[in-house]
């Protein structure tokens, strides 16, 4: 079983924390998030500590409590460091800029992909000589920057057998052999 729920929260400096009945707003110099949080789970603040408990010990509710802990905690870091994810487009001819609030990709289809970014996120597209486009989406909910992430991968996902595909920086692609390995 999780103990996750049990840990308690340091609010960080710079961070200020408000609960008006079960709704707990963060806001810090990043921007300012709130959260819904069920009513079987108690807040409590107390020396920059905040410290949730729950009302019984049913599956769901336990289950509620580490959720609720950890989306506090990940407000709490994205108003103050803030949340990052980084893509890598790799494959020949492919491109990535943005402008304004818009990110145009052109991964090797007839016609480039445009998306439209939020205004809670920042996206940045670098690209350096010889090596592959590298855009980054930043974001103080951690929620958003993932997802928004997840939507720019999802248009051409790594392929196993040359790797080619838009992929997380670090992310381990495991490769196949191909057709010509069969045949010996």
């Amino acid at each position: 079983m999780s103990r996750i729920g049990n840990n308690p929260i340091i609010i960080t400096e710079g961070v200020s924390v408000s609960i008006d009945e079960q709704i707990i707003k963060v806001k810090g110099k990043l921007g300012e998030l709130s959260q819904n949080i069920d009513s079987e789970i108690s807040l409590s603040i107390s020396n920059d500590v905040i410290t949730l408990t729950r009302s019984s010990e049913d599956k769901e509710i336990r289950s509620k409590h580490g959720l609720y802990r950890a989306l506090i905690a990940n407000m709490i870091e994205g108003v103050s460091v803030g949340h990052s994810k980084k893509l890598e487009l790799r494959g020949v001819g492919y491109r990535a800029a943005t402008q304004g609030n818009t990110l145009d990709i052109s991964v090797g289809y007839s016609h480039n992909i445009i998306f439209e970014i939020p205004e809670e996120l920042k996206v940045t597209a670098e690209t350096e000589k010889g090596k592959a486009p590298i855009v980054t989406v930043s974001g103080c909910d951690k929620q958003l920057v993932g997802a928004m992430a997840a939507r720019i991968r999802s248009e051409r996902k790594p392929e196993p057998y040359k790797g080619k595909g838009i992929r997380y920086v670090g992310e381990y692609v495991r490769k196949k052999a191909g057709k010509t390995a069969a045949a010996k």
